[in-house]
């Protein structure tokens, strides 16, 4: 499955968690980077084969998941 012209889904590929263009770099590994304080230009030098437009891929995902509404139900 394609979600954009970069992040797709594939069961085969990291388990079927999100990555960028097939390649085995999730997009949780992203944010994570993101998340403790890493730079857009850190990251792209450890993973050399990302592109910025990865990146901003990455956070337009998130943006498209958190703009669905979730109900929580609590489960026995």
């Amino acid at each position: 499955m394609e979600l954009s012209d970069r992040i797709t889904i594939d069961e085969n590929i990291c388990s079927g968690k999100p990555t960028i263009r097939g390649k085995r770099i999730t997009v949780q590994t992203i944010f994570e980077f993101l998340s403790a304080g890493e730079t857009q230009e850190n990251i792209l030098k450890q993973y050399p084969s990302l592109e910025p437009e990865d990146i901003k891929a990455c956070l337009r995902f998130a943006s498209q998941i958190m703009n669905r509404n979730y109900i929580l139900k609590s489960v026995s």
